[in-house]
């Protein structure tokens, strides 16, 4: 205390002089350059991205987005920071942050597409299994025509975590690269018989028979003029839902059409372009077959705002049986993924790789037709 009090007595003279020396005027307002320069990392050896975010001027969620080499950052403000960390002698400790992902119990989700909503309900139930395992896990999202084994590259060699899980996948990409892959890993809501990795798991449904269960239902009801909304042929679970309902036509023997067959990412604003394109080189069906329930929604906007109403002039079937096919109008007849099974099968199997090496599996559940409102018979 009795130091404290010194402190403060020193300082209460101080600034009493200083006010004397100002109200003479005498009080100088430049200084001698007496000190030498002094680099920022001599004055402060131990900088954080807290003192780098006060120097530029810039928010510290901003300094963590430069470092880690976020896209989502104007170039001019990257490149005010990286001069700051330079000219201060900062160097980023990736290293602690990635001991402390690398000795959690840690798995990476591997997102393809960032607007698939069955994706997003999926994920979900796929953070409550890996919780119930004592897991945390980790969203890594990639553009739907991106190369998901690059990116699961990348992030092994950032972050190292115990497993893999990928949402959505291309045999193609899964042929040329897995191998690099070196963890446990599971492939979800895609099963293919061309891939066969040590470490590699399947889960999902058998999409050729959901979708020829799809449209064989829309046969059923009378319809013979039957179209298409799908994916690219990059896309694994897109060739396969293609060839079932081509094969439920032919069964029935119904010719199918190139030209009732819409290309649509599985997105809203693809699926309602694509159905623009289909009504505008004047294509005659009865009844859709969409390859997910948000290509669905799409393509029901562009009908309703050509002036077609569903059921009664176009019936619609769905596939993935999101939460939102349940509460739109009219309600979604569609496919039901099991989605909160693929989740718990899918984190079973990784944690029995990485705990106890169990060898990889494939699996295969039933999906369920589900019939709401927006199917009718002709």
């Amino acid at each position: 205390m009795h130091t404290l009090y010194k402190v403060v007595s020193h300082l209460l003279i101080f600034y009493t002089e200083c006010a004397i020396l100002m109200s003479l005027g005498t009080f100088p307002t430049t200084f001698p350059n007496l000190l030498p320069k002094v680099r920022y990392s001599d004055k402060m050896p131990n900088l954080t991205i807290k003192d780098i975010a006060r120097i530029s001027g810039c928010s510290v969620s901003t300094i963590s987005r430069v470092i880690n080499d976020r896209p989502d950052v104007r170039p001019e403000t990257k490149e005010h920071v990286l001069k700051v960390m330079r000219e201060a002698g900062f160097v980023p400790n990736t290293n602690a942050r990635q001991l402390k992902i690398q000795q959690s119990r840690s798995l990476v989700f591997v997102v393809k597409g960032t607007r698939n909503l069955f994706f997003s309900d999926f994920l979900v139930q796929l953070q409550r299994a890996a919780t119930l395992y004592g897991y945390n896990g980790i969203v890594s999202y990639l553009d739907e025509n991106a190369n998901e084994i690059d990116a699961a590259e990348k992030i092994l060699r950032e972050i190292k975590p115990k497993g893999m899980i990928f949402l959505g996948g291309s045999v193609a990409n899964f042929k040329k690269g897995f191998a690099n892959i070196t963890v446990p890993s599971v492939l979800t809501t895609l099963v293919s018989d061309e891939l066969d990795f040590p470490n590699l798991s399947m889960v999902g449904v058998d999409d050729r028979a959901a979708a020829y269960t799809a449209v064989d239902y829309l046969i059923q009801q009378g319809h013979r003029k039957i179209a298409v909304l799908g994916g690219p042929v990059t896309s694994y679970p897109s060739v396969m839902r293609r060839e079932g309902a081509q094969q439920a036509m032919q069964d029935a023997g119904i010719l199918f059409s190139d030209k009732l067959y819409g290309l649509s990412n599985y997105d809203f604003e693809s699926a309602y372009h694509a159905m623009n394109s289909l009504l505008a080189r004047r294509a005659e069906f009865t009844a859709l077959f969409a390859m997910s329930d948000v290509i669905a929604f799409g393509a029901i906007r562009a009908l309703v705002s050509a002036g077609f109403r569903v059921p009664e002039d176009v019936s619609v079937i769905g596939f993935d049986g999101i939460s939102m096919s349940r509460y739109c109008v009219p309600v979604m007849t569609t496919i039901v993924q099991p989605g909160e099974q693929i989740a718990l099968q899918s984190i079973e199997l990784l944690v029995r790789q990485i705990e106890h090496g169990a060898p990889a599996q494939k699996i295969t559940l039933q999906p369920e037709l589900q019939v709401g409102e927006s199917v009718r018979a002709v």
